[in-house]
């Protein structure tokens, strides 16, 4: 078995965290204010590392692009229950709910508080 379990580097943990738990509905599982992992259920979905701490090469200085090359990418199981949560806190949605003909499934796009690009999908 191989699993990936994402690492992003974030400004602050606790801002990080609410979103995603707000819009995801994940559970955190690990506490504090340099790294935290998100469940759903028992599966790690994504954790956040606070930019600079442990000395981790690719995660040492924040720039004002975050992310760049990367897109997280969720599939959902009710995306207009998910849709209505980003609405709820006032995400920062680029794209509403729309049908991508390349992937054949209905998605949305929205950037997370420290910019990183995300496409929700059923």
């Amino acid at each position: 078995m191989v699993k990936l379990e994402t690492i992003i580097a974030v400004k602050d943990i606790q801002i990080s965290r609410d979103f995603y738990q707000k819009v995801l509905d994940l559970s955190p599982s690990h506490g504090g204010d340099s790294f935290e992992m998100l469940k759903y259920g028992e599966e790690i979905i994504i954790c956040l590392h606070k930019w600079g701490e442990h000395d981790h090469p690719s995660m040492l200085y924040s720039t004002n692009q975050n992310g760049i090359g990367l897109i997280l990418f969720f599939r959902v199981d009710d995306l207009n229950c998910i849709y209505q949560n980003a609405l709820r806190i006032e995400a920062k949605i680029e794209k509403a709910i729309h049908y991508n003909p390349n992937s054949l499934r209905n998605q949305f796009t929205l950037f997370d508080p420290d910019g990183y690009y995300i496409i929700i999908s059923n």
